[in-house]
């Protein structure tokens, strides 16, 4: 089988070599024709990703189709510009010259896309090779069959199948992919695996960019204003339960908190959910359910423990028939127990209460370092505090999740959350290699005809160093009087 794909890798580079997919032309049609699939295509997308894990079409939308047409259409308008070489200030000591850095595709690109938001993860970073002009093979999850399947059939009706091929399959096909040689590979899953993709990937010398995860906290701090405190808890609330239930590598793992100000948060919590999601198990809607049976009794075993399922106190019901889990709210559970310890994935939301909020910072620090930190606060003190002593992939105050979108901003993790970054022009730059260009002239190569030329030699190069532009017009004026008194003699 391992030699079925390295056929496939064999064509796709050769197409690749071929420059095709270097030129602007090939690079806005597969942009365009990408555009055309999500508008014709969108009632199926809708419709696999409901199969697979439940999405509502709104969220479906939100964090699905709107995300892929978004990047689409920004790369589309941008990318000619991304790609023209950018001037580079070249020092005096090389004069006469000019540099340049230039952005050239890295080659065949490989992307592993992840199940909790199928079709956005797939395509996403697919853009940014694309616009950086890559060939492109796309292994998505098979734990979202559906989604990976219309990926499959689809893509290659609307965009070029000799140079972005999308492979289907599990564990093995996975594994017999990573075997092969490839020039860069994006993956986008849990810590564990991503490993696995870097230590394959050290086989070969191959970059990585690695898109994962860990337990990411929302700071809660005392807010007066009782307009500014319900907004919080509802984004406290949509950044939970409303990113594919809790199913999100961005999504709030726990909240931090005062101890004193714990049940005014804890009662805004259960009305909004209520609001938002439904008043018990069978009159929940707007939720995405969990993606399957493996990752279901994952969940609901962390909620078994005695010492876990005695912190409850809002919800904790499950349907086990068809994979749902109620949103649910801890007080304190046990920090040494895994619903604190592992990454929940999943609609249980553990409060945990601190004297001081400013606490909180030890308590970040103390753990892995997290893909995002959220705060709500207003006090600026506070705000410096937590940007100076963390270390997070993004830091959002005041909202959680919604710096996904910011195409402006790069989306990436530090340490075990993840390696690299993308989104917008950081797409392009990840699948991009910035080469390096100096042009030199034959003009001006000055002769050591005169004794004191070595001397003036290693003043030439201190000053032009040390960018001494006044300090060098003195000296070439001095080499000025060297050489007419050499002359008279």
């Amino acid at each position: 089988m391992n030699g079925v794909h390295e056929d496939m890798l064999g064509e796709v580079r050769t197409t690749f070599r071929s420059g095709r997919t270097r030129g602007v032309a090939w690079r806005k049609a597969q942009l365009q024709a990408l555009l055309k699939l999500l508008t014709e295509k969108e009632d199926e997308i809708f419709e696999a990703l409901k199969q697979d894990v439940g999405k509502h079409p709104v969220e479906a939308y939100r964090d699905e189709v709107g995300v892929a047409r978004k990047s689409a259409t920004l790369a589309l308008r941008c990318f000619e510009k991304w790609m023209a070489p950018q001037k580079g200030r070249i020092p005096l000591v090389f004069f006469p010259a000019r540099g340049a850095v230039v952005s050239e595709p890295l080659g065949v690109v490989l992307i592993f896309a992840s199940w909790n938001f199928p079709i956005s993860l797939a395509l996403d970073p697919m853009i940014g090779a694309i616009s950086a002009g890559n060939a492109v093979v796309l292994k998505p999850s098979e734990l979202a069959p559906k989604c990976s399947s219309f990926l499959a059939n689809t893509i290659p009706l609307y965009m070029d199948p000799e140079a972005i091929r999308v492979v289907e399959g599990g564990k093995v096909v996975a594994e017999q992919l990573l075997q092969l040689k490839w020039d860069k590979i994006f993956f986008t899953g849990s810590p564990q695996v991503g490993r696995i993709i870097m230590s394959a990937a050290a086989k070969h010398l191959t970059p990585v960019t690695l898109e994962l995860g860990g337990k990411c906290p929302a700071i809660f701090d005392t807010l007066s204003n009782s307009s500014d405190l319900q907004v919080a808890v509802k984004r406290i609330a949509g950044g939970k339960w409303g990113t594919c239930n809790g199913q999100a590598c961005i999504g709030i793992d726990y909240v931090l908190v005062e101890r004193q100000f714990a049940s005014v948060l804890i009662e805004l919590l259960k009305k909004f959910t209520k609001k938002f999601y439904g008043e018990n198990l069978k009159t929940l809607e707007n939720l995405s359910r969990i993606v399957n049976k493996h990752h279901f009794d994952r969940v609901h075993n962390l909620l078994k423990d005695p010492k876990v399922a005695a912190s409850v106190v809002y919800g904790g019901s499950v349907d086990e028939e068809n994979m749902v889990i109620e949103p649910t709210i801890l007080l304190n559970p046990p920090l040494d127990t895994d619903i604190m310890t592992e990454e929940i994935f999943g609609p249980l939301l553990p409060i945990i209460t601190l004297n001081n909020i400013e606490e909180s910072i030890q308590f970040i620090n103390s753990r892995e370092k997290p893909l995002a930190i959220y705060a709500f606060t207003k006090n600026d003190s506070l705000k410096e505090k937590i940007l100076q002593e963390t270390s997070s992939g993004s830091l959002t105050f005041n909202d959680a999740v919604i710096q996904f979108i910011c195409d402006t901003l790069p989306f990436g993790g530090v340490g075990q959350s993840g390696l690299g970054r993308y989104h917008g022009k950081f797409s392009f730059d990840t699948f991009s290699h910035e080469k390096a260009v100096l042009h030199r002239s034959f003009l001006i190569e000055l002769e050591p005809r005169y004794p004191p030329w070595n001397n003036f030699k290693m003043e030439f190069v201190r000053l032009a160093y040390n960018y001494d532009y006044i300090g060098l017009v003195l000296l070439l004026l001095g080499l000025r009087g060297i050489f007419r008194t050499n002359r008279r003699q």
